[in-house]
């Protein structure tokens, strides 16, 4: 079926080794095909420490030092984050092996990459664009990227009292938050943390971001979609006089006194669809819509 060497750099989930049962298989496909394949250092480790058999690897390689064709990400969600934000601008696209339980990012289920793999040989594929926010905090620094693909949360450091968000949209002010914490979501991170807040579903591909309320102490306080070219700007006041800035599910801590912006990023992340994969039929299926869960005996 291959007519090129193509290049696939391999990230994977670290903490649980059942979501790394399929990977020999996984590499035996890929090398039948004569690709060239790279596999991220913390993984790779991951799979030694179980024993697990990864011969065919011809590089690792640790954060984001290094160049591919395509991406695999083996796990859930969470690991397709991990890989998007090492991939970053470098626009190269993503495909997402299930290895979890929901993945609407990893939607490609192990015994279907085989054929996920010919069509990407065979160029027959699609490439979803996905927004990215960037986000800076002016009198402190973050550690990891500060990139999000799925959503940027503000949230209460302590477990006792809510914090105090001062929100203001392209210059001018929004409203004052009270609650604890705030949810700013892309269209991809809109059916995560921002939907267990109440937040809206956002279709993919639609140029908004979504401020929602984590608990907050009004009832009237209600999500809100804006257009994502308006920069976003956060003042938080704590007790603790510290809050938690997390992006993409990593958390961050930050002085009260720092300035928190959100901008969509100058780049998407690419992500990889099989053809005849429809965004609204995916949705129905992973929301259970029109499902009975009533208890059947």
């Amino acid at each position: 079926m291959a007519t090129q060497r193509l290049r696939f750099a391999i990230f994977g989930n670290s903490y649980q080794a059942r979501k790394s049962a399929s990977i020999a298989t996984i590499i035996a496909h890929l090398k039948k095909d004569g690709a060239e394949i790279s596999m991220e250092s913390e993984f790779f480790r991951f799979l030694s420490d179980l024993g697990q058999p990864i011969e065919g690897i011809d590089k690792v390689f640790s954060g984001d030092a290094f160049t591919a064709d395509c991406v695999i990400s083996m796990g859930g969600d969470g690991t397709f984050l991990k890989a998007a934000s090492r991939v970053a601008s470098k626009a190269i696209p993503i495909v997402g092996v299930n290895m979890g339980r929901l993945g609407f990012l990893a939607d490609v289920s192990p015994a279907e990459f085989p054929a996920c793999l010919d069509s990407i040989y065979r160029g027959d594929y699609a490439v979803d664009r996905r927004s990215v926010m960037q986000v800076r905090a002016e009198g402190s620094e973050f550690l990891g990227p500060p990139t999000a693909l799925n959503d940027v949360a503000i949230l209460k450091r302590d477990n006792a009292s809510m914090i105090t968000i001062h929100a203001s949209v392209g210059g001018d002010f929004l409203t004052t938050y009270q609650a604890d914490g705030l949810v700013v979501s892309t269209p991809t991170g809109s059916t995560a943390y921002s939907l267990s807040n109440g937040g809206p579903i956002i279709v993919p591909g639609t140029h908004v971001l979504s401020l929602t309320a984590v608990a907050p102490h009004s009832l009237n306080v209600r999500p809100i979609v804006i257009p994502d070219n308006l920069e976003i700007s956060l003042r938080v006041e704590s007790r603790s006089r510290h809050f938690l800035v997390a992006i993409d599910g990593r958390s961050e801590i930050c002085r009260e006194d720092s300035i928190i912006t959100i901008r969509r990023a100058p780049y998407d992340i690419k992500v990889i669809k099989r053809k005849g994969m429809r965004y609204f039929s995916t949705l129905r299926e992973k929301m259970m819509w029109g499902a009975d869960i009533r208890y059947n005996p």
